[in-house]
């Protein structure tokens, strides 16, 4: 199977501007339909995905979105190496507006409102998430981001909440309490789904505002003019990052081939040929 790069644009995200559309994917999967149809780019003759996360119109809300969907329709297209785009606000002081975070380590601080799961219904699967993004593929994007002279850090903690809603002052104090460093409402479960589909997945995660913890309060049109200039730096991080990924894909050791605990035999049909794209 071909091992293809994808990309999911998170807020103020939609496209791809260094590259020519070729094609649209209007894809269905088992899970429902995807955000969007995937949008393939063409990088000198290889071809690469892009899916906005909350659909072209921006309409679909954080709890919304249809996870499982938007990375097994990734997965069917041959994307192997996914990376994350997605605005955040920081809780650490020398995170400041403007700059790139890659995190290593995520919370899960949502309610139980989304699917985080592609095992169930008659298939149990366990994944190790204990280093839920690739090592050498944050590597390679903080190479990008040198390359660029972005200003970045290269790991941290990312806690996801539900949202819509911002945190609450207690809240955002809390948050900190923990040891994250950015928050955020769309890396879970997406990050764990991609692991389960055998993906390298890494993150870039732009910081808009302090989140609340800080004693001057940020109104939504600050945020909506910090993403403005976020963009524009993602833009030209992925300019960098596309020749490299496409030209020298990512060697890693899948961590979901020995996840499936049911036994063969008890396996439908159905089930085995979503298993069989999850782990191909």
């Amino acid at each position: 199977m071909a091992h293809h790069l994808g990309f999911i644009g998170g807020s103020g995200f939609y496209e791809i501007e260094s590259l020519k559309k070729i094609k649209i994917h209007d894809l269905s999967t088992p899970f429902g339909s995807p955000s969007a149809p995937v949008t393939e780019y063409s990088y000198e003759g290889k071809s690469l995905y892009f899916l906005p996360r909350h659909g072209p119109e921006h309409s679909i809300s954080p709890s919304e979105i249809n996870y499982r969907a938007n990375i097994f329709a990734m997965k069917t297209l041959g994307v192997k190496t996914l990376v994350s785009l997605c605005a955040v606000g920081s809780l650490k002081e020398e995170l400041s507006p403007r700059m790139i975070v890659l995190p290593d380590q995520f919370i899960d601080w949502t309610k139980g409102q989304r699917k985080r799961t592609f095992f169930g219904e008659g298939v149990v699967g366990h994944v190790s998430c204990a280093y839920p993004v690739e090592k050498a593929l944050i590597q390679r994007i903080e190479k990008a981001c040198l390359q660029a002279e972005i200003n970045h850090a290269a790991k941290g903690t990312y806690l996801c909440i539900e949202g819509p809603q911002f945190s609450s002052k207690a809240e955002s104090n809390l948050y900190r309490s923990f040891g994250a460093d950015i928050i955020g409402m769309t890396n879970v479960p997406e990050a764990y789904l991609a692991k389960e589909a055998a993906m390298a997945y890494g993150s870039v995660a732009t910081v808009t505002d302090y989140d609340c913890w800080r004693e001057e309060h940020c109104h939504v049109e600050e945020i909506l003019m910090v993403l403005k200039e976020n963009y524009r730096t993602a833009q030209k991080l992925i300019s960098l990052l596309i020749p490299d990924l496409c030209d020298r894909p990512i060697e890693f050791t899948p961590e979901n081939r020995s996840s499936v605990i049911t036994r063969p035999q008890h396996i439908s049909s159905h089930q085995r040929e979503i298993i069989d794209i999850l782990l191909r």
